[in-house]
């Protein structure tokens, strides 16, 4: 192979491609069009002298010697990243930052942390995909993502930035039609407007009772399931910063005071690795300044 010398860029492109299972998508992360990670790669295997990946028209695999090497270039490039976070000025970040966060109060909630991030680090890429269905962190190269709810068990590494409160809301006009429910067997006689077909959590003094609602409309965004509630279809779970406005103006009534849904959280997840990057730390920070800042009048943001 004679004097080969490897490209961190080239690395990184490759390990992207790998990981995309394509060129398209790692253009898409990379932020770079498809010529330049064409190129990247058709270097990275003459410098190599292998293929590392097969192309068809599905995409790109990763051949048996792509697929050994990939797992070492992935290591070069993480410990590159961890050497150049030690040796750079304190608080000086930069390179690329892709966060993951929910549509549903992402933007109005969780949107002005980043963009203050953005603006106290000049040299931060800052790439935010807003959106309310679960996101593959791995697969989809997100460095972190913004979770709000009950974490599920994963493998992925979570950090609380704050609690979120929440309750059961119906319209009056609901309320007069079909009654208030008193207890969590009650639900099941009433439209319950839901994500899909999750479970609803309710504490009976200390203890959790899980209850699964049935009902007619679905939406996989909060915003909506505000909205079909005041509409009266309905009996909404939602936590108190989407509801608080419609409970003030009496557009929306809380039902079911006794049984309150226990209080659930706002995280940063991470997929797991010895060093979670410095980047990623400090937009946890600021989530948690953010969050303790943002007290609603109903204690309705993360506190």
């Amino acid at each position: 192979m004679g004097n080969t010398e490897l490209d961190l860029e080239e690395l990184r492109t490759f390990v992207e491609v790998a990981d995309a299972g394509g060129v398209s998508p790692a253009a898409l992360r990379l932020g770079v069009s498809k010529s330049i990670v064409s190129r990247r790669l058709a270097r990275l295997e003459a410098e190599l002298g292998v293929q590392l990946l097969a192309r068809s028209t599905r995409g790109a695999a990763l051949t048996e010697a792509g697929a050994t090497f990939r797992n070492y270039a992935a290591r070069v490039c993480a410990e590159i990243d961890v050497a150049r976070e030690t040796i750079l000025p304190a608080g000086d970040l930069r390179g690329r930052l892709r966060v993951a966060a929910p549509l549903t109060f992402g933007p109005t909630h969780f949107a002005p942390a980043l963009a203050e991030m953005a603006r106290r680090h000049p040299q931060l890429h800052i790439q935010t995909c807003y959106s309310d269905r679960f996101v593959d962190l791995i697969a989809e190269g997100y460095d972190c993502a913004i979770r709000v709810g009950y974490l599920q068990d994963s493998n992925l590494i979570a950090r609380r930035i704050g609690p979120i409160h929440g309750k059961l809301v119906a319209s009056p006009d609901y309320v007069k039609a079909h009654g208030s429910p008193e207890t969590p067997e009650d639900l099941v006689a009433h439209q319950a407007l839901m994500q899909g077909t999750e479970a609803w959590r309710l504490l009976d003094g200390d203890k959790v009772i899980t209850v699964r609602p049935q009902g007619r409309f679905k939406a996989d965004n909060g915003t909506a399931l505000v909205a079909a509630a005041a509409a009266g279809l309905g009996i909404a779970y939602l936590p108190d910063w989407l509801t608080h406005e419609y409970v003030a103006s009496g557009t929306l009534v809380p039902v079911m005071t006794r049984y309150p849904p226990p209080p659930a959280g706002a995280y940063v997840v991470r997929p797991p690795g010895q060093h979670p990057a410095r980047k990623i730390r400090v937009l946890t920070e600021l989530l948690i300044e953010y969050c303790g800042r943002s007290a609603h009048p109903a204690r309705a943001t993360a506190a």
